[in-house]
Formats: C-alpha cells, sequence, structure tokens
C-alpha cells in the first residue's frame, strides 16, 4: 500500500522519462493528422479543467482531422457512470477523466486502463516535444501504479486555498486574511450578519462532497484520516473529535442555515453573490468569480492560501485522463491526451485560473501571468500551496463509500450531532469495509 504521505514527495524516478523522451525526440517530424477521418468518444468530469478542454476542441479537431465527441458529467455522476461501463468491458469512451484521488486503488486492482508507457516511447505516435519530465513527481507518482505501469497522464493538481471578500472585510474593518484557524473562527463571527443574509463562511456540508473540506481542516491537527499503512480509520481520534467540533461550530453558526446540503457549486453560487464573506474550496473553481457576466464580487475576491493550525498545510487531489484498456480507437486517443496534457493546454488551463496543472513549466511562463485575469496573489497563492500540499482522501479501493459512511456522520454533526458519539459510530460502520476490502 502506497503511504500517502509519501504520494505527495519527490520519491521514485519517472518510469525512466528521460530515456523515453529521448526516444520520442528522435523524430524529427511529427504527423498529427494520421488517424484523420477517427472518431473518438472523451468522458469528463464536470469541471473547469473541461470547459477549457470543451471551448478548445475544435483546435484538436483541426490539428488532428479526428472527431470528437465530448461528454461532461457532474462528478458524483460521472464516478460510477464510468465504473459500471469499465466493468463491462465496454466503456462508450476512448478517453475518461479519472479523480486519481478517488478511484486510483480501484482503476489499478481492476486493470481498467490501458498502460501509456508504449505510446510515449514510440516516436511515431507521441511529439517529439512532448516532455515527460515535465510532470510533477507527486503527480506522477499518483499517476503510477505499484506495477510500473503508468495508468494515466496528470491534468490537475487541485489544491485547496481560501477566497474571501475584500469589501465585506473592510466593512468590519478586518484589512487582511486569517493566518490561522483561530483568527479565521473569529472573523467568520465578526463578518456573520444574519439579517442581511450575508455570512462569515460557506462550505460543503453534503455529505460526500464534505468529506475534502472535513479532511483539509484535520490535517491542520496534523492528522490524516486512515493510517500509512492504509488499514486503520483514524477518523474518531482526539484530533479527528477536535477537528470535527471547530468544523461544527464553524458551520453552524457562520454559514447559511441550508448549508448542510451544500457542494461545491452552492457554495460558489454563495460566495458569487457576495452572501459569504470567505469560501474553502479548490483553487480550480477560481474562474467564475471573476466572471462578471456571473459573479458580483469581480472586484472584491481575494485569495489566500490555507490557514495554519498545529502545522500549516492544505489539502491536494489529483485527476488525470487515459485510455481504457478496451477501448476501440486507442491511437486516435492517444493523441487527445497528449494534446489535452500537453504545455499548451495546461498553460491555457493555468492562465484562466481552472486549475493548477501538474506541469512545471506553466508556472514559469511570464506571458501566463501577464495576460491573466488573475492577479499576482493568485499565482503566489498557488505557490505556496503547492508547497505545503499533502493528499486529501486515503488512497484505498473503497474510497467512494469511505466518503458517503463518514460523510453521513460529518453531515449530522453540521445538523448539530454530538462530535465524538457520531465520529465513532461511523468509524466503527466502516472499519470493517476498510479490512474486507484490505483482504482481497
Amino acid at each position: 500500500m502506497i503511504r500517502r504521505r509519501r504520494l505527495l514527495q519527490a520519491s521514485t524516478a519517472l518510469l525512466a522519462a528521460p530515456a523515453i523522451v529521448a526516444r520520442a525526440n528522435a523524430q524529427s517530424k511529427f504527423d498529427w493528422q494520421q488517424f484523420k477521418g477517427q472518431h473518438i468518444e472523451v468522458n469528463y468530469q464536470l469541471s473547469p479543467r473541461g470547459d477549457v478542454a470543451k471551448a478548445n476542441m475544435k483546435k484538436f479537431e483541426a490539428l488532428t482531422g479526428i472527431s470528437v465527441g465530448f461528454e461532461q458529467i457532474p462528478e458524483q455522476q460521472q464516478r460510477p457512470k464510468v465504473a459500471m461501463e469499465m466493468a463491462t468491458g465496454h466503456p462508450s469512451f476512448d478517453v475518461v477523466n479519472v479523480g486519481m484521488h478517488v478511484q486510483k486503488r480501484l482503476i489499478e486492482k481492476a486493470k481498467w486502463m490501458d498502460d501509456l508507457r508504449p505510446y510515449i516511447a514510440d516516436g511515431s505516435l507521441t511529439n517529439p516535444d512532448f516532455d515527460m519530465g515535465d510532470f510533477s513527481k507527486p503527480s506522477m507518482t499518483v499517476a503510477t501504479g505499484a506495477d510500473g505501469k503508468l495508468n494515466v497522464l496528470p491534468l490537475n493538481q487541485d489544491l485547496f486555498i481560501l477566497f474571501w471578500n475584500k469589501a465585506l472585510f473592510a466593512e468590519k474593518g478586518l484589512k487582511g486574511a486569517p493566518q490561522t484557524l483561530d483568527e479565521m473562527m473569529s472573523m467568520a463571527h465578526q463578518l456573520t450578519d444574519a439579517s442581511k443574509g450575508v455570512y462569515g463562511f460557506v462550505g460543503r456540508g453534503l455529505k460526500n462532497a464534505n468529506m475534502v473540506l472535513f479532511d483539509d481542516i484535520l490535517l491542520k491537527w496534523d492528522q490524516e484520516t486512515v493510517s500509512a499503512d492504509g488499514r486503520k480509520l483514524l477518523t474518531d481520534t482526539p484530533a479527528a473529535i477536535e477537528a470535527g467540533q471547530w468544523y461544527q461550530k464553524l458551520m453552524r453558526e457562520c454559514a447559511p442555515s441550508g448549508v448542510i446540503g451544500y457542494n461545491w457549486n452552492e457554495c460558489q453560487t454563495t460566495f458569487m453573490q457576495s452572501r459569504a464573506a470567505m469560501w474553502w474550496d479548490g483553487i480550480g473553481f477560481s474562474a467564475p468569480l471573476l466572471d462578471p457576466s456571473k459573479s458580483k464580487v469581480v472586484d472584491a475576491v481575494a485569495f489566500a492560501p490555507d490557514v495554519a493550525g498545529k502545522v500549516r498545510n492544505c489539502a491536494t487531489f489529483i485527476d488525470g485522463i487515459g485510455i481504457p484498456a478496451t477501448a476501440k480507437n486507442k491511437q486516435a486517443a492517444w493523441l487527445f491526451v497528449q494534446w489535452a496534457t500537453g504545455k499548451e493546454m495546461l498553460g491555457e488551463v493555468l492562465r484562466t485560473g481552472s486549475g493548477t496543472p501538474a506541469r512545471l513549466s506553466v508556472y514559469e511562463r511570464a506571458d501566463i501571468v501577464k495576460s491573466s485575469k488573475f492577479p499576482q496573489e493568485w499565482f503566489d497563492t498557488t505557490g505556496t500551496s503547492l508547497k505545503m500540499a499533502r493528499s486529501g482522501l486515503p488512497v484505498i479501493v473503497p474510497v467512494t463509500e469511505f466518503r458517503d459512511t463518514i460523510g453521513i456522520g460529518v453531515t449530522n454533526i453540521v445538523a448539530g450531532a454530538d462530535v465524538a458519539t457520531e465520529l465513532k459510530r461511523v468509524t466503527a460502520q466502516f472499519q470493517p469495509i476498510l479490512d474486507k476490502a484490505n483482504e482481497t
């Protein structure tokens, strides 16, 4: 079992990437049109990254002559759809977007994905400019199985950050973002005025979705939700109970009354309407906040790294795209995968604030910073967060069941249940499921 903390450390070599790249670069010319006339189906989770890919799809079709059927589905529907189709051996898609923080162990165990190393090593199939060494080592570690198989190419390394409203802060005489959990709690109370429909904080309360926020808070106690060997739940420890109590107080006293049913999209809308002064979530949700057709906080939104507790860190979640082992049009699909994860497209993801790509070179491009609608503060927040990131979910096979089971307890906590009682109950409920998964 790969230890969770090691997922975010520079560790193993990148699958002999230099040798692979050298062979790919030996090809002096590359024919993007070699599969002209073919059609592929692409399945993405609904996200800003998917929006960028969709917006640029005609460029890919013109470049390759390949037509694309592109589908985006909300993550809570996309994951079971993908699992069901992959299990049949006849998926309807040739390229699929995989949340590795949720499905890594599942796809490795079921051997659902094609190994991408042979495509990379084939100079006729891989653009000489495609630089495998440019991907961050943490993201490549997540993308790679214990057997060395490269199941996906990293697409995004999302980071939890704090969005805050400068105008609402100024009204209360608050001059900057909080730096600690205590400051955040204090400011959230000062900023809450329920009579005006304005709240100090908004965050995920909906079961399953709430686990990433709870885990991000627990990381501030320097603890994760599952032991390093992936065998023991740590969701009812003294630290987890303290984190749950902090979360409960913030959500019940400083967030909208309906927050128990909020996922990221409801949180985003609430923040964009200037009805919440702070929102804690993934940096990939930044772009709409600066869109005047959607947001009322274009001139007020500010960005800051996660606050400190016992330690200062933030949760990260890595996703990628790959080719199902039983896909129909694999070579054409590979052209899409390398296009979507290439320097140009991932640079566009960063420029538009649609995510924090796993390619290192995009952060060194002055043209991206200069042409981006995002302020320097956003890029500074990204850089700081990348340095202190830790995995936001346990790397276990039944991670969806984990999110559902423990998430119900967290939802009940937001509703007012006793924190210790609820966490002990759901921990005892899920531990046998984890035990069984580790037996196979």
